[in-house]
């Protein structure tokens, strides 16, 4: 397992947004509720990256972290940095997704850690995220320290378009070394 910072300038920029793609694309059909629901296309999926994700990393304002296996793209998170003025010490982690082929390796663990050491190096010491309520991501999280805040119900419609579910609000403030545990 390689896990990198992504570069949109690489040697094969077509083949890692592809790549992309097909790991949201897949995780979404899996039952990954990240904004998305189906029908969602691998064209969507690509749209997404294209659309969403590409300016951000080329106006420096969004991180992607990837994960390799084998060279091949498996698994992602985002760090977003574009924050206020007087936020400049957070960050919001964002898109976690792990192709379900994938899964059960540590990926998401080990990208998680990683995106902590990235938003260090860029001065950020507190994240948030938001995650389903009672989700798998939900206790890996409390696993690597982030602190829930509460619980929105009815916050977003669940991947299959046809529930509302819940969102838990979290955060690990950096700086201090304390963990939610």
């Amino acid at each position: 397992m390689l896990i990198e910072e992504w570069n949109p300038n690489s040697a094969r920029p077509e083949d890692d947004l592809l790549a992309l793609a097909g790991v949201l694309h897949a995780a979404v059909h899996a039952g990954a509720s990240v904004s998305f629901i189906l029908p969602f296309s691998l064209d969507d999926a690509r749209a997404f990256w294209i659309d969403k994700v590409l300016p951000g990393v080329s106006s420096g304002t969004r991180r992607v972290l990837i994960a390799r296996i084998d060279g091949g793209i498996v698994a992602t998170v985002q760090l977003n940095l574009d924050t206020p003025p007087n936020q400049r010490h957070r960050a919001d982690v964002a898109k976690l997704l792990v192709h379900p082929a994938a899964r059960r390796r540590g990926l998401a663990r080990a990208l998680m850690e990683a995106m902590e050491q990235v938003a260090r190096r860029d001065g950020r010491t507190l994240l948030t995220l938001d995650t389903v309520t009672g989700g798998v991501a939900e206790s890996l999280y409390r696993s690597l320290g982030y602190v829930l805040v509460g619980a929105i119900p009815r916050y977003s419609l669940d991947w299959k378009g046809r529930e509302m579910e819940s969102t838990s609000v979290m955060y690990k403030d950096l700086a201090s070394g304390r963990t939610g545990n």
